[in-house]
């Protein structure tokens, strides 16, 4: 402590002198920020929100404030599926990155129907704290927010991330994503299946994006995943599902839901992953990047429900050779 009664202390990476005797719960509001709508981790352990009043910050103390950024019960309808004891009727779960504002991201989400969105977890902003939050555009009442582990490379970054966004929102449905490197994105399985072991031990109930490997997914559900959300190409790629073979076996192989997670591009590629047998869709780059996002939010949402009605329906067998429509007897 110096001698004018203060302490140095380290927030979201930034060193700061804050006053002796301080609560996180008072240096939450001394930032302007309400402490119900953050979580903090105090050298590298989750603080529970109960306690913020009353942990006294310590001189040399590391802290990590997180929110909710861009990155309710439901009735169940003649064709709802569950995940988690969860109900939802929407089949298609979309993110909230690369939108120009969040203003564009709600209408987005409106025009697409989606009951849950996927949110990062970030670092509050402490030299703005009264910058927008995107909770106060999409209402966490109203929509089911899935905090997601996008950005990290190793198991322990993607289980401290979600430790911190359970404390910020109190959800257990959390979407697990472990990368292996930047420039294809594509997951790390070792990393992710030790990830998810450990999360659902803690109790969460992770829903895991993975490669598109039959075996690989049995594992996941082994593990502990309450959903399997492998890739249909590259993530933000827009180029479609690659392997429908091996989606297909994916969905025959596991009594969890199957939601094709990254690489859809337009509403035909959503549309088949539905006729593949897929509980569900989840995008964020397709819509938050085409030319009019509301419209292709709106496209994705009707391409889904085609989707999942001709799957329902049952497709016609395929032939080697032409079968005419009309019978030909009588034939003039």
């Amino acid at each position: 402590m110096s001698v004018d009664g203060t302490i140095s202390i380290v927030v979201n990476g930034e060193h700061r002198r804050i006053r002796q005797g301080m609560t996180l719960a008072d240096l939450a509001n001394d930032l302007g920020l309400a402490p119900e709508k953050v979580a903090v981790e105090r050298n590298l352990l989750v603080v529970p929100r109960s306690t913020l009043a009353e942990v006294v910050i310590a001189d040399g103390d590391e802290l990590e404030i997180v929110h909710f950024v861009g990155g309710g019960d439901v009735s169940s309808g003649e064709d709802s599926w569950t995940v988690a004891e969860k109900t939802f009727t929407s089949r298609l779960i979309v993110g909230t990155g690369k939108y120009k504002d969040f203003e564009q991201n709600a209408a987005a989400v409106a025009a697409s129907g989606a009951q849950i969105v996927t949110v990062a977890v970030r670092r509050v902003n402490v030299s703005d704290p009264k910058a927008p939050m995107l909770t106060d555009y999409i209402d966490p009442k109203k929509i089911t927010y899935l905090p997601n582990t996008a950005g990290c490379f190793t198991g322990e970054e993607a289980i401290r991330t979600l430790r911190l966004a359970r404390e910020a929102g109190g959800w257990d449905l959390v979407k697990l994503e472990v990368l292996g490197e930047a420039r294809t994105l594509y997951p790390d399985m070792v990393e992710t299946l030790r990830a998810t072991e450990v999360l659902a031990k803690e109790g969460f109930k992770p829903m895991v994006y993975c490669v598109d490997d039959p075996i690989a997914a049995k594992r996941l559900e082994d593990a502990g995943a309450v959903a399997i959300m492998p890739l249909g190409a590259p993530i933000g790629s827009g180029l479609g599902i690659q392997n429908r073979v091996t989606i297909r076996l994916i969905v025959e192989g596991t009594s969890l839901p199957v939601l094709v997670d990254a690489g859809v591009g337009t509403a035909s590629d959503a549309a088949v992953a539905m006729e593949l047998g897929c509980t569900g869709v989840l995008m964020n780059t397709a819509i938050a990047e085409a030319k009019d996002p509301v419209l292709m939010a709106a496209a994705m949402k009707a391409a889904v429900e085609a989707g999942r009605m001709s799957y329902r329906a049952g497709r016609m067998g395929r032939r080697m050779y032409a079968d005419p429509s009309s019978p030909l007897a009588g034939l003039i």
